[in-house]
């Protein structure tokens, strides 16, 4: 399902975050927010996934306000990783990962075999299976990320919005992580720290700046070295990587002088 952002302006403590923020992720396609910290990435993400209301402007997905949802209908439709997210929980791990397919259940009403086979075959996806008695509260980082990610294959759902996905993962779960998202080809809105991840893996980019989307387009066209410059505040230059092709952005970890 596509998802149109239209006009988005949200407001926290009294302050426009967001102002104005169009931009759209096509059926299938990966599109990812990139930006510095405070740019507006994850109020824009949770403004998708219904956690906060605009002030102006909405959210269409397939045509349809997200707002004009039913919160199980959304649930349906939308999967969130989010920033934010809870470790004190008695819970096993597979009882996190069983969350995703509540949409789909009726009140009192037990897990399915089907249940059990998709909430199994996530795990396996994000590389946890037979990890499925353990604790979450008692798994690193990384893993609790994965199973998150695991919670929201699980829900099967139209789209992803994942913020930072990537954060606490050593480098082989990054990259496998990524390589998940690309064979999954949902309808993805991802925020990503990494410029590289974000180029590798998206589709296309919205480059946001002071709560304003300032860039839209393929990693290529809009990941320059002047908007480097003037969004980012680094030197850095954009060459083709050796090994995959990708725009590849080298920063100049010495500064502008050199040293």
């Amino acid at each position: 399902m596509r998802i149109d952002i239209e006009d988005l302006t949200v407001a926290l403590a009294g302050r426009d975050v967001l102002c104005g923020a169009r931009l759209v992720a096509a059926e299938g396609e990966i599109a990812g927010l990139v930006g510095p910290n405070g740019s507006g990435k994850s109020t824009l993400l949770r403004t998708v996934y219904r956690h906060l209301r605009p002030r102006a402007g909405r959210v269409l997905l397939a045509g349809r306000d997200v707002r004009s949802l039913t919160a199980a209908a959304a649930a349906r439709h939308i999967a969130a990783l989010p920033q934010e997210r809870g470790t004190e929980t008695e819970f096993t791990v597979r009882e996190m990962v069983a969350m995703g397919r509540s949409p789909y259940q009726r009140a009192f009403a037990g897990e399915s075999a089907a249940d059990l086979a998709l909430v199994t075959a996530a795990l396996t996806e994000v590389g946890l299976q037979g990890h499925g008695a353990r604790p979450f509260a008692a798994l690193s980082g990384g893993e609790r990320q994965r199973v998150l990610l695991a919670r929201a294959f699980a829900q099967q759902p139209d789209v992803l919005v994942l913020d930072e996905p990537t954060n606490h993962l050593d480098v082989q779960h990054q990259i496998e992580l990524l390589a998940l998202l690309r064979a999954r080809r949902r309808t993805t809105l991802i925020s990503l720290h990494d410029l590289n991840a974000a180029a590798s893996l998206c589709d296309r980019l919205h480059v946001l700046h002071r709560g304003a989307v300032v860039a839209s387009g393929p990693p290529r066209e809009v990941l320059t070295p002047e908007l480097l410059a003037e969004v980012f505040g680094v030197r850095a230059a954009v060459v083709d990587h050796p090994l995959t092709g990708d725009p590849l952005i080298a920063f100049d970890h010495r500064g502008a002088d050199g040293r």
